[in-house]
Order: structure tokens, then C-alpha cells, then sequence
């Protein structure tokens, strides 16, 4: 509690935690017991029960479309073509990890991050843009997309939309985060600071459902924006190498993918989570990649809405 800054409402309140901080205890003993592929341990989440947590991840997305839009990234006719691994992150085109925080902000981050990654590559500098920008100003409500309501989640497509409209997002340092600690969207203060006009997509692209050679070809051009199922105990106290463990397809959190490889022979995607550096390895999660997982829907269902925008 002292080292996460976690307060009790009361003494009934610190009493619940500490049960369930012993009993996630013992569930990372008894899982790094057994020699998986990925292991287990404590972080700013390990006063939760499971459905506590279910509750604190199922705010983040709203509305996920069911189909891909009009533009959709397909598979290489040729696998071979793609590198066997690749890492925007060692190639200086992500962002530190940042901290959402108390707030469904998620989808602002990993579009954030998506919008970063494509600036660098496209030839410039690594700009830290501002989640508080699309928090505060995009709002999205009666959209065919669905609707972006700060705190109470978003879509990533339609945040490149609107960030394309709004001929781009202000930096970090012009407009920092601070709805972790408010709960809710402010005012939109964006008038104030200037625009990275360079930062405004024409268009996003879906990438194909269900197919990791699509995933992968996309993710040689630039970071990814992703769509997962976060409310499983293994995904709260995940730590390190690649997670196998069961994950589901109900979506409730967007992330960025920034890279795929292989770890002692296990398959990965590179993501990077938004929940600070604390939580997992150092801010990302390496999740399990090939047709195993969920029937071709990937590791928490990661292959099933993704996009990517283009500037």
C-alpha cells in the first residue's frame, strides 16, 4: 500500500485487501510453481479480487465495431517475405510507457502510441502526444463507429478519425495527463498549446481479423493498435516471458503492439500496455502468437480488431 500509494475506504475495506492480496499470493506461488512460459507477481493491482478487477478493466473500450472498415490490411501472398522478428521499441519508435491511471482512457493511449510510432517512422522526430487531448476534446457520441466518452472509454478508429479532422493532437508537454487522479474528462483546453499538424491522419487502416501473417506484415510497417480481453487474473499479475495462459476474446482494453518474435521457442506479439511501468515487464506483455490461441482470434483475442493509422 505504501510502496502504490493504495489508500483504505475504512478498516473493512483494508481487511478485504489484505485477504485478497494473500490469496493472489498464493496463486503466484502456485503458478510459478509450474514452470509456464510466462510468470506471475506483485504490482499496484495485488489488492484486487477478480471481479474488482473485471470492473476496473471493463471501461476502457465501447463499442467495438463488428466488421473492418473500408480500408483492411490482408495477408502477404508470401509469409517468407516477413522478417522473423521485429522490435519499434529498440528501433526508437515508442514512447516510454505512461500511466493511465484511474480513468477508461485506454483507448487514448494506444492510439497515441499508434500516432507516435508513425510520425518517427515516417521520417520525424519521436514525439510524446497528448492522451489528455483526446480525454478532454473528442467527443464522438451518435457516430456509426460507436462513441469516445473520456473516462468511460473509447475506439481507436474513432480516435484517428477525429484526430485526422482536428488536423492533429497537442504534445504531452503542452497538455499532460491528469484525468488518473480526476476520474473524468475536463474542458477541452487544446486551444491553448499548439497542434503537431504532422500528427493528423488521412485515414487508418483495419488490419485482417483472425490472421497472423496480416498482423505480422502490418506490424513491419509501423506499431499497431490493438483491442484484448484484460480482466484475467494471469493478465493482472502478469510479469514476465510469454503469456499462454487462458485468455478470452470479450475485449475490454486497448493496447499497442510494437513487435513479434520468439523466447525459448515460444511465439510473441510485443505489447505495450498504458498501466505504467510497475505492472508487467516494465510496462509491456509479450502475448502468445499462432493459430492456438482462440481458434485463429490470437492471445486474448488480440487479432480481432486492429488498426494502424496512416499520415
Amino acid at each position: 500500500m505504501k510502496e502504490h500509494k493504495v489508500k483504505a475506504k475504512n478498516g473493512m475495506h483494508f481487511v478485504q485487501m489484505l485477504r485478497n492480496f494473500a490469496d493472489n499470493e498464493d496463486y503466484i506461488n502456485a503458478h510459478n510453481s509450474k514452470g509456464a512460459s510466462y510468470t506471475l507477481g506483485h504490482n499496484q493491482f495485488s489488492h484486487m479480487g477478480k471481479e474488482e478487477w473485471s470492473v476496473y478493466v471493463r471501461k476502457g473500450l465501447v463499442n467495438m465495431p463488428s466488421t473492418e472498415g473500408n480500408s483492411v490490411h490482408s495477408a502477404p501472398d508470401n509469409l517468407a517475405s516477413v522478417p522473423s522478428s521485429i522490435d519499434w521499441e529498440e528501433k526508437g519508435a515508442v514512447t516510454p510507457v505512461k500511466d493511465q491511471g484511474q480513468c477508461g482512457s485506454c483507448w487514448s493511449f494506444s492510439t497515441t502510441g499508434a500516432l507516435e510510432g508513425a510520425l518517427q517512422i515516417k521520417g520525424g522526430d519521436l514525439i510524446s502526444l497528448s492522451e489528455q487531448n483526446l480525454v478532454d476534446c473528442d467527443n464522438r457520441q451518435g457516430t456509426p463507429r460507436g462513441t469516445d466518452m473520456g473516462c468511460n472509454g473509447g475506439l481507436m478508429d474513432n480516435a484517428f478519425d477525429w484526430t485526422g479532422k482536428n488536423g492533429g493532437l497537442c504534445t504531452e508537454a503542452d497538455y499532460p495527463y491528469t484525468s488518473g487522479t480526476t476520474r473524468k474528462a475536463g474542458t477541452c483546453q487544446q486551444s491553448s498549446c499548439d497542434k503537431v499538424s504532422a500528427s493528423a491522419p488521412k485515414s487508418h487502416t483495419d488490419v485482417q481479423k483472425n490472421s497472423d501473417s496480416a498482423m505480422m506484415d502490418a506490424l513491419t510497417k509501423q506499431p499497431v493498435s490493438i483491442a484484448i480481453q484484460a480482466d484475467q487474473k494471469d493478465f493482472q499479475l502478469y510479469t514476465s516471458g510469454v503469456f499462454t495462459g487462458a485468455c478470452g476474446t470479450q475485449l475490454d482494453h486497448g493496447v499497442l503492439a510494437v513487435g513479434y518474435g520468439t523466447q525459448s521457442g515460444d511465439d510473441y506479439y510485443k505489447v505495450k500496455n498504458s498501466w505504467g511501468t510497475t505492472w508487467g515487464d516494465k510496462g509491456y506483455i509479450l502475448l502468445g502468437r499462432g493459430s492456438q490461441y482462440n481458434n485463429g482470434a490470437g492471445q486474448c483475442g488480440m487479432l480481432q480488431s486492429a488498426s494502424y493509422p496512416n499520415l
